[in-house]
């Protein structure tokens, strides 16, 4: 039986509405909480911060440069809808931006931005925010709580499992049901391993997220 939520072990999670695979772990924690007594804590990371900033943009190629610039607008917008809203309207956030971007395949449409505004109730002036730096050091304060522990070659999801940040799962399809608790019961024990670092495997080049 599921405890209420009041009596769940809160896990921090940092995404960044852009990257899919961060989406698709996403949609898993919430099938997680149907099966354990968790719940997710939606925190915001920034992938252009990590890239141009952090890792100085060394190694990138031209188009996924342009990339990274364009990803400060939606999480920006996050920042400004936390600012307004609360904390708690991050989740509904990001699965408004996230259905459209990912599911929809709008990752081109800038009615994205609005459309998720809209859809939790939140002003659509607050998309001004993508152009603007106003919240950028509320996102670098959010982004450093995680990779300042789980270090700078990681990139998003970043959760905290029993005080240990950990990049990952990454997924390529969401487990359903008590297949995704026994997920993550697997990344509870090794979390709780002291002195644990990795485990990896070379991901195929033909392998692209599955967002049914």
């Amino acid at each position: 039986m599921i405890k209420e939520h009041s009596d769940c072990d809160e896990v921090p999670f940092w995404f960044d509405p852009l990257c899919p695979w961060a989406w698709i772990t996403s949609r898993w924690l919430l099938e997680v909480e149907q099966v354990r007594p968790v719940r997710a804590d939606w925190r915001i990371m920034s992938l252009a911060y990590l890239n141009l900033v952090q890792r100085e943009g060394k190694g990138l190629s031209e188009d996924y440069r342009d990339l990274m610039t364009k990803a400060w607008g939606l999480v920006r917008v996050c920042a400004a809808a936390a600012e307004h809203g609360g904390r708690g309207v991050l989740g509904p956030m990001y699965t408004a931006i996230g259905t459209r971007l990912h599911n929809q395949g709008r990752r081109n449409d800038p009615t994205v931005i609005t459309e998720a505004l809209a859809e939790v109730g939140l002003p659509g002036s607050l998309a001004a925010a993508a152009t603007s730096t106003e919240f950028d050091q509320l996102i670098r304060d959010s982004h450093d709580e995680a990779f300042t522990e789980v270090g700078l070659d990681v990139g998003t999801p970043v959760l905290r499992i029993a005080g240990t940040a950990l990049f990952g799962p990454v997924i390529r399809q969401a487990p359903r049901g008590e297949a995704a608790g026994r997920l993550w019961d697997g990344l509870v024990l090794v979390a709780g391993t002291d002195g644990f670092f990795e485990l990896k495997r070379s991901r195929d080049r033909t392998v692209k997220p599955c967002f049914e």
